[in-house]
């Protein structure tokens, strides 16, 4: 049996990822998490065989626990599963070290297969996915979007500014000084030639970096 870990913050969408997991016969789910403290403690109790992690999770969002995991766990294998379609996600996770990338949309009809597919060894990224990885590569890092321009802690300090998190929840998060997020808010500011957090919320929102 396959034993998948699964870490999306919303239970109704576990239960149904559990469901289709379940269904197919040779995979069960060892554990679940509502958020990614829990996900990257479970994984270093449970040891699953694969994790499938929401990118959009309270906390410490998916790109974290996809990082973190690469450093504690390398031999774990992470598919990404995400509302998010942009290209900058995609990008992202696979930089950051993901073995697949999905939408939720295509979840009912492709999460056994991309399972199956990077426990046996290879990538699996969906059409879009694959698509948007190939675009990037042939255009090359000189025609980068603003979005695809910023460090992966800027990405992460912009998603929380964006969904209220003040300076100080946000240092805690990351374990770094209040000072240190504030000179990340300042450089967003310029690169985004921006003026206020309103405005960068107004930002993340346009560019879908965050769920309404």
């Amino acid at each position: 049996m396959i034993r998948v870990l699964l870490a999306d913050d919303h239970s109704i969408v576990r239960a149904g990822l559990r469901r289709i997991i379940e269904e197919s016969g040779d995979m069960t789910v060892v554990a679940e998490a509502e958020n990614g403290r829990i996900a990257l403690r479970e994984a270093a109790l449970h040891k699953p065989d694969i994790a499938v992690v929401d990118i959009s999770m309270p906390d410490i969002d998916g790109l974290e626990v996809l990082g973190r995991l690469r450093e504690t766990d390398p031999g774990l294998p992470v598919l990404v599963l995400t509302m998010h379609e942009e290209r900058q996600y995609v990008v992202r996770a696979i930089e950051a070290g993901a073995m697949g990338y999905i939408t939720k949309q295509s979840a009912p009809e492709k999460l056994v297969c991309a399972i199956r597919r990077i426990i046996a060894g290879h990538r699996y990224l969906s059409e879009d996915a694959a698509e948007a990885l190939a675009l990037r590569v042939l255009r090359g890092d000189r025609q980068k979007s603003t979005v695809e321009s910023l460090s992966m802690r800027e990405l992460q300090v912009l998603r929380r500014l964006a969904m209220g998190q003040t300076n100080r929840e946000i240092a805690e998060a990351y374990g770094v000084s209040i000072k240190t997020v504030d000179t990340y808010r300042h450089r967003l500011l310029k690169k985004l030639d921006l003026r206020n957090n309103a405005d960068l919320s107004r930002f993340a929102i346009q560019n879908k970096l965050v769920e309404l």
